[in-house]
């Protein structure tokens, strides 16, 4: 993930004068949504010149990162394979993923591990039943750290620029419910910080409930993940998982650790 804590990668306009800023420009048009694109489509996105646009395409195809369809593009599985390849969160999802596990058999209730990109949040897995309610995160996708459980635990214990950035920047709203008050949103990360515990109360989509806790470094304050679990309105009792995805997280927090001190 990005060194930077406060910049947003996916913010940043490409090197349109190089190979490889044409190459990048071009990956990043593909929204968490979008399966195909035409090629109109890239060149509107990009801004490239479409002869440009298609012949960087094509070689994007050729090195499995694009594939090519009779409807457009869309990205291809050589993607996958260098994204599993990416240390850091690989080795997170490892040993994350039996904590994720049990969390889910006890609540039965989509978990999310999320980690933060800028002033983001990036969904590294989740995991979700039948039951499970609808939400827009997905594997890979981003949501803004201020109307999420997952980003309010995460910016809890983020560098203090971090939280200044989105604390002074613009708290979308997303739904009628999202905490767009900067004082508010304040006094929530604070609570966080004394609880271990996030919330969000319908903030990013109409009719869902999540809480989450923060996976932290040893030295208790930094935060190199957040678990949460979410369910819909009228089922769903954050209250009642408080316990279960605090001890994951904190469960998480201690195996990462003893791996990284070499027990």
């Amino acid at each position: 993930m990005s060194t930077d804590p406060v910049t947003d990668p996916t913010s940043e306009t490409a090197d349109l004068d190089t190979v490889l800023g044409k190459a990048v420009a071009i990956l990043r048009a593909f929204g968490t949504d979008d399966r195909v694109l035409p090629l109109a489509e890239l060149v509107r996105r990009t801004g490239l010149p479409k002869g440009t646009a298609h012949r960087v395409a094509g070689d994007l195809v050729h090195h499995r990162l694009l594939e090519k369809t009779e409807h457009g593009y869309r990205l291809a599985g050589g993607l996958f394979e260098l994204g599993m390849r990416a240390a850091t969160e690989r080795t997170l999802l490892e040993v994350a993923m039996p904590f994720l596990q049990d969390l889910y058999e006890r609540t039965h209730e989509t978990v999310h591990l999320g980690v933060r990109e800028g002033t983001e949040v990036v969904y590294v897995a989740k995991i979700g039943g039948h039951r499970q309610a609808r939400s827009p995160s997905r594997t890979g996708g981003r949501m803004p750290m201020h109307c999420t459980a997952i980003g309010k635990a995460l910016l809890a214990h983020a560098e203090p620029e971090v939280r200044r950035a989105v604390l002074d920047g613009e708290l979308t709203r997303r739904t009628p419910y999202t905490v767009v008050a900067p004082g508010l949103l304040e006094q929530q990360l604070e609570r966080t910080l004394e609880t271990g515990l996030a919330y969000e109360r319908e903030e990013s989509t109409p009719g869902l409930l999540c809480v989450a806790s923060p996976v932290l470094e040893p030295d208790g304050h930094r935060a190199v993940a957040a678990i949460s679990v979410t369910g819909p309105v009228g089922r769903f009792r954050p209250e009642q998982h408080e316990t279960a995805v605090r001890a994951a997280a904190a469960a998480l927090a201690s195996t990462l650790a003893r791996r990284r001190g070499g027990l």
